[in-house]
């Protein structure tokens, strides 16, 4: 392939990633957990800490980082967050294209810069990755920490390979203490350095292990003083108390998350099935020595999936920090097949085809301009998302002039509105604990029923605001209130305060967000 052509190629698909990166930024539906971890952010700015202070329920990592890099999203708000977060993730793309390369030999002239290119396609032109990159969660930060880790290991074996192969443990401990499900790449990792001890990794696997128990160490150990119950129970208790509702609900929520993976990355997966089977076929020979860092990066690939495939709900967003790295794998196997220079450029131009064709047929795409479906009519979004939120906190700001405390669950209302919400409040719709004593529901950070009752009934909030997720459900089980249990909610809120307007189609799900004000 000409260089220019080959340049070109490039061009285009940056620019590609940078218009759907672009589009989902302002486009792309909000997301309850938006709000939950720039407020934590915003607490830790403040001087206060996660499990400690407030309830937080993944490593710390992500809002001390956020709170670190205040001073560049902060002023724009949740705007401003998401340009970080999409900025964060196409990194992480570079990165995991980088290790594509890294994990070829240049048998072929063009194979290592055909299998950057590649991945990159892979990983950029995907519409599901971009909108989960740019919106304010976990995953692009925990994606760039892995493949950061992973990169860092492919020098194992090299020289001062041991200094390599401690200071990639760190980064994937701090991987692991940003979005907890990363935990697993240290066992695996430690097991396939281990086993592959012989070869040219030798005591890898001894200083891998020393930097990642130190790490996991500095990072937890300072929280787990500060408050035991409020770290195990952010870590593990939450997480285990989730209820799918029953053995065949749960079974029907599994069969889900496969189906929407494999639309999600339809792409990469037939790659990796296409590479398999022509393997299977063409019955190649085995390679004359274990990889421990392909071995390594397919292990924790496994095993991450399988941790998100036990949880209640596994959602298949969970995969988003996952998949730069099986892009990674599954591109460089793909290309360690090809054996001509011919057939490595058929799949440059193939990978920039597939990137632009699941680009243009996403249904990602309909959610930026519809609303809803009313029979046969599609009802067109009036504003995009973000854009209504930031109408909503100008209008909250309009009815508290003064600021302070908003009442509300929907925590990224209150991120944009600068304000606070009540202590307990931290975890927005998922705060209410019902079943707690008073002091497991302290010892947590959390509320239980006598403690919601009590902050309806005396915050200092001049505003409320309520949209379909407040005062809607229970946790840790995550089951809709009964109307037995919210009607008597609802009561106080309507003894204190008085309705001051509705925003229709607000928010994640576009439920209608009511506003109350104190009544005088």
């Amino acid at each position: 392939m000409p260089r220019g052509v080959y340049r070109a190629l490039w061009a285009a698909a940056l620019m590609l990633a940078l218009a759907i990166g672009a589009f989902n930024l302002v486009m792309g539906d909000l997301n309850q957990d938006e709000g939950w971890y720039l407020y934590a952010a915003r607490l830790v700015s403040g001087g206060q800490l996660p499990y400690r202070d407030f309830a937080f329920t993944q490593g710390p990592v992500m809002p001390l980082a956020y709170a670190a890099l205040a001073p560049a999203w902060s002023p724009f708000g949740l705007a401003g967050a998401r340009v970080l977060t999409a900025l964060l993730g196409l990194i992480a793309a570079l990165g995991g294209a980088a290790l594509a390369g890294r994990l070829v030999s240049e048998t072929t002239p063009g194979a290592k810069n055909t299998a950057v290119f590649a991945a990159f396609c892979l990983i950029a032109l995907n519409m599901y990755q971009s909108y989960f990159s740019a919106v304010v969660k976990t995953y692009s930060l925990c994606g760039l920490l892995l493949v950061l880790g992973f990169l860092l290991l492919t020098r194992v074996g090299k020289a001062r390979g041991l200094w390599w192969a401690g200071l990639a443990a760190v980064f994937l401990a701090l991987a692991a203490a940003t979005r907890l499900s990363a935990f697993m790449a240290l066992p695996v990792t430690l097991a396939c350095l281990w086993a592959c001890r012989r070869g040219p990794a030798g005591r890898a696997w001894l200083a891998f292990m020393i930097a990642g128990m130190a790490a996991g160490a500095l990072i937890f150990l300072p929280f787990f003083f500060a408050n035991p119950q409020g770290l195990l129970f952010g870590l593990l208790d939450y997480h285990a108390g989730r209820s799918a509702g029953g053995v065949l609900k749960g079974l029907v929520f599994k069969a889900g998350f496969f189906c929407r993976v494999a639309q999600a990355y339809a792409p990469a997966l037939i790659l990796w099935l296409a590479a398999v089977v022509a393997g299977r076929l063409f019955r190649e020979p085995a390679p004359e020595r274990r990889d421990p860092v392909r071995l390594a990066l397919w292990g924790s690939i496994l095993a991450m999936t399988a941790v998100h495939l036990t949880t209640a709900f596994p959602y298949d967003d969970y995969q988003v920090p996952v998949y730069p790295l099986f892009a990674a794998s599954v591109m460089a196997l793909v290309v360690r097949k090809l054996r001509t220079g011919a057939a490595l450029d058929v799949l440059r131009g193939a990978a920039f085809a597939a990137g632009v064709v699941f680009v243009m047929a996403s249904p990602l795409n309909q959610e930026w301009m519809v609303q809803q479906r009313d029979r046969i009519w599609w009802r067109m979004k009036e504003q995009p998302p973000l854009v209504k939120l930031q109408r909503a906190a100008r209008e909250v700001r309009r009815l508290a002039p003064a600021g302070g405390e908003l009442l509300t669950q929907d925590i990224y209302l209150a991120v944009e509105a600068g304000m606070t919400v009540p202590r307990g409040f931290e975890l927005g719709q998922f705060c209410y604990f019902p079943g707690f004593s008073d002091e497991q529901a302290a010892a947590r950070r959390v509320v239980n029923d006598r403690m919601m009752r009590e902050i309806l009934g005396s915050s200092p909030a001049t505003v409320a605001a309520f949209s379909g997720y407040g005062l809607a459900m229970r946790s840790p089980d995550i089951m809709e209130l009964t109307p037995a249990v919210r009607e008597p909610l609802w009561e106080i809120v309507h003894a204190r305060y008085q309705p001051a307007g509705e925003i229709p189609f607000f928010g994640q799900a576009s439920t209608p967000l009511r506003l109350f004000v104190l009544k005088n």
